[in-house]
């Protein structure tokens, strides 16, 4: 190696060492949210530190023992598994877990599952893209996370002190996390009114005097705030507050309709169910899939990624010609082609591998630093012979 590369070769390792899981964590996040996770799951980082060091992630459908062995061996410190290698809570280790391996490893595990399932750009789009769908919506929407309240507090126009109590009370909000509006930050809603009050025997009132009625021109402030943030909120709001004991009201948000959901479905070129089966065997690179109706040519086409066959009722009642997915029961299958559905099942994993690809892409553009591999030996348990 010349000294040139050498040098070159120290550096880039230097720039390894600074990523922090952290940041990752902030993408995995960022590309599937884990608020849109279904309830009874289990997302999000599963196992590791937030601080450590990462420079190789390993990407799989499963961690089995024999995909924690080929990671390992490609020398990746964290794990992105779409499937939660942790489901329910463990009683009982007769052998050693994947998870549990990986940690004691050092090596990280991060599941996003039903949250990337559901995320614009996630395995249903990915296998919507894989057929060409246009005008593609959820089969089933989602209810919207009721994450945000509206924080309401009653600011002096002066004081004192301050002429201009507000900016310094909004201000101390927007700092704290409130006021942000999709990609808008101090947002705020302002409106003079006037405001009554009178201090009893222990107060010491900022404006007036204890025991006589006051009357005090204000400005209602009105500011959205994460439910995460609100106790930062309310602790900047009293400290900045020139009152000594701040009105404010918390209003909980009801959450509007969402356009996010399970499945797709929309609407493609007309096609005979042998050039579509050609072309998920292909996008796929599966060799054999299972077919349930008739052969006919089809244009409005749903797809549902993974264990997803019970989306079906929906998919017929939005029209759906073809419904693709990854595993069907037997009986609903049946109930499927009466309703004049013909279904198509690829196996569990198989209808969700692809997105990997789509994953590790994005996230390799934005993490220079980092490398990122597919695991080899990550398969759906199940082949067609």
């Amino acid at each position: 190696m010349s000294p040139i590369a050498k040098v070159r070769f120290d550096i880039s390792a230097v720039y390894h060492r600074l990523m922090k899981l952290r940041e990752l964590v902030s993408s995995f996040e960022a590309i599937a949210p884990t608020k849109l996770a279904e309830s009874w799951d289990n997302v999000g980082l599963l196992a590791g530190d937030l601080d450590q060091d990462v420079r190789h992630v390993g990407l799989t459908i499963d961690l089995t023992p024999a995909v924690l062995d080929d990671l390992v061996e490609k020398g990746c410190d964290a794990i992105y598994a779409y499937h939660p290698p942790i489901f329910k809570p463990l009683t009982r280790l007769h052998a050693p877990h994947p998870a549990i391996r990986a940690h004691a490893l050092g090596i990280a595990v991060y599941s996003p599952h039903t949250a990337l399932d559901v995320a614009l750009g996630g395995t249903n789009d990915v296998l919507a893209d894989l057929l060409d769908l246009a005008e593609r919506r959820p089969i089933a929407t989602i209810k919207a996370p009721e994450d945000t309240v509206k924080l309401v507090t009653f600011v002096p126009l002066e004081t004192a002190e301050d002429r201009d109590p507000l900016k310094t009370v909004s201000e101390a909000i927007f700092e704290a996390g409130g006021g942000n509006i999709g990609d808008y930050s101090s947002c705020s809603f302002r409106i003079r009114g006037e405001g009554t009050f009178q201090g009893g025997a222990s107060t010491s009132p900022k404006i007036g005097t204890r025991g006589r009625f006051e009357r005090v021109e204000e400005t209602r402030l009105e500011i959205a705030v994460p439910l995460a943030r609100i106790a930062a909120v309310i602790e900047a709001l009293r400290a900045s507050h020139p009152y000594e004991e701040p009105a404010f009201d918390l209003v909980q948000l009801k959450a509007p309709p969402s356009k996010l959901g399970m499945g797709r479905i929309g609407t493609m070129a007309p096609s005979s169910l042998e050039d579509v089966v050609a072309r998920i065997k292909e996008g796929l690179d599966v060799a054999h899939v299972l077919v349930a109706g008739s052969d006919r040519s089809f244009r409005r086409v749903a797809v549902a990624a993974g264990s997803a066959g019970s989306l079906f009722r929906d998919a017929a009642r939005a029209g759906a010609e073809l419904f693709v997915t990854g595993e069907m029961r037997h009986h609903d299958a049946l109930e499927a082609t009466s309703l004049g559905l013909t279904a198509i099942s690829v196996l569990h994993s198989n209808s969700e591998r692809r997105t990997l690809s789509s994953v590790r892409d994005r996230l390799a553009h934005e993490h220079a630093a980092c490398a990122f591999t597919l695991s080899s030996v990550d398969r759906d348990p199940f082949t067609i012979r």
